[in-house]
């Protein structure tokens, strides 16, 4: 991962996912050639989110976000896909820290029932 404001804002995005539960487990899965470093992915009874870096973003991506409740509108990317949602963030996005905890927190009840 590049040393700039990606690398920052990952690490930033990771102590909000531990900060929604502690229990969480980081992995990195899915190394090939063309991404070596892998993708970080969390779990806790099943997949949260995956963590990916890109030239102008990191992306979230939960597993199972179309069925989760978003009331803050915190999805902005993948939002018509079946399944899935996930969060674009560019540098100087701004991120609403308590509304993406609850997601994660939802992620985390969802994989639950």
């Amino acid at each position: 991962m590049a040393d700039d404001w990606r690398e920052s804002r990952a690490h930033e995005m990771r102590t909000l996912i531990m900060r929604a539960d502690p229990d969480i487990t980081e992995e990195v899965k899915w190394r090939k050639p063309s991404n070596p470093d892998g993708v970080p992915t969390f779990s806790l009874d099943g997949l949260i989110c995956t963590l990916e870096t890109y030239k102008d973003k990191i992306k979230l991506t939960f597993a199972k976000g179309a069925s989760l409740p978003d009331p803050a509108k915190v999805f902005n990317a993948s939002l018509t896909a079946g399944t899935r949602r996930a969060i674009d963030i560019k540098e100087n996005d701004t991120l609403d820290d308590d509304a993406f905890v609850a997601l994660v927190q939802s992620a985390v009840a969802l994989n639950r029932e």
